[in-house]
């Protein structure tokens, strides 16, 4: 690692040196953002730039979670070309599962205005039950989905508490998301969820609209 980003390095002391690799190790590794006020190199924008470029060597860029909390992700065109390899794809019961947790956690109660357009935090877990119901997987396909999801951080599990039902939200990948990738999330599910609204058509005409731009570019 110190030879990859040696060349961005060079420049600072070996105490400027250790702040910014302690920053890109915490980007890159904690399940959750990361308060910047626990790491100079995320505090300072000089530095922060730095952070930056040196998670850009493979591909990553800094993430802003909150005001001032900061993770990693996949920059757009990466993850665009990851996307469509289908070598990373997930099967398609994972596939299947994760979209009803997030139709169900997110996009019903965003619907009903009870999360903030930007969140994919949530405290409305989906029960198993439902996830039982509208899969129509059979159970053990349905656990095997739902434990391949927890352990890629995809779902985190919700336990049950007093008249509350347990269930599943979204895992801590989601604060991973660039803006752009939030944007095209929240697509897809308004796609998934009421695939005859009008808001949905809106989003295959604007869709349909920047592909025939692109072709015309050609």
């Amino acid at each position: 690692m110190s030879e990859l980003f040696e060349p961005l390095l060079r420049s600072y002391d070996e105490r400027r040196r250790a702040e910014l690799v302690a920053a890109y190790m915490a980007v890159e590794h904690a399940a959750a953002p990361v308060p910047e006020v626990r790491f100079a190199a995320l505090r300072e924008p000089a530095l922060r730039r730095t952070v930056e470029a040196m998670l850009g060597l493979s591909g990553r860029t800094l993430v802003r979670a909150a005001t001032k909390e900061w993770i990693s992700g996949y920059r757009d065109e990466v993850a665009a070309e990851l996307a469509a390899d289908p070598d990373c794809a997930p099967p398609a019961d994972e596939r299947a599962v994760l979209t009803l947790v997030l139709i169900h956690s997110v996009a019903i109660p965003r619907a009903a205005g009870l999360l903030a357009d930007d969140s994919w935090q949530s405290p409305f877990p989906t029960p198993v039950e439902e996830l039982r119901r509208r899969s129509q997987l059979p159970i053990g396909e349905l656990e095997a989905a739902l434990r391949r999801l927890r352990v890629a951080g995809l779902v985190t599990q919700v336990k049950a508490g007093g008249d509350e039902a347990g269930g599943f939200v979204p895992g801590p990948q989601f604060h991973r998301l660039t803006d752009a990738a939030r944007r095209r999330l929240q697509e897809e599910l308004i796609l998934a969820a009421g695939p005859d609204s009008p808001l949905a058509a809106a989003i295959r005409a604007r869709r349909r609209g920047r592909s025939n731009i692109q072709g015309d570019s050609k």
